[in-house]
Parts: C-alpha cells; sequence; structure tokens
C-alpha cells in the first residue's frame, strides 16, 4: 500500500516510523489509519501478529480469537443481565 494513501491520516515520515518499528501508534492512531486504507482496525492489529505465522499457525490463532471474543460477549451479555 502506497503511503500516499494515508496522507490525509499522518505523514509519510510517521507512517515509516511505524513501518520500521520505531513508533507505536495509539489505538486513535490504528483507527485513522485503517479509515485511511479502508479497513477496520483489527485488521491492521491481526496483520500485525499474524504476518510472523505460517498459513495453519494463522488459521488456528484466527479461530482462538474468534473464541475469545465469543466468550468475553457472552460474560459482558451475563453480566448486564444480573
Amino acid at each position: 500500500m502506497p503511503q500516499e494513501a494515508l496522507d490525509g491520516v499522518s505523514s509519510r515520515t510517521y507512517i515509516s516510523a511505524l513501518e520500521r518499528g520505531l513508533k507505536s501508534p495509539t489505538l486513535d492512531k490504528i483507527d485513522s489509519i485503517a479509515s485511511g486504507l479502508k479497513v477496520h482496525p483489527l485488521v491492521l492489529v491481526a496483520y500485525t501478529y499474524l504476518r510472523q505465522y505460517t498459513e495453519a499457525e494463522q488459521e488456528a490463532v484466527l479461530r482462538l480469537v474468534q473464541m475469545q471474543l465469543q466468550e468475553l460477549a457472552k460474560a459482558d451479555t451475563a453480566r448486564r443481565d444480573v
């Protein structure tokens, strides 16, 4: 993805620093970058972690994340129903 796609979101210097691991974005910045790329913010976070794994490992991690999200949602619903 060319950095020009993020011109309205952040400077090229900042994006370059993120790519090189010199800076860590805030959640608000992740949201802004995701919006500029037209993807959900979770996609950026997931991609950051998943790119180090094999395809099979990626699928396993995504299944685990889905299961844990469902468990959190159930617990949240149960807590609100009390």
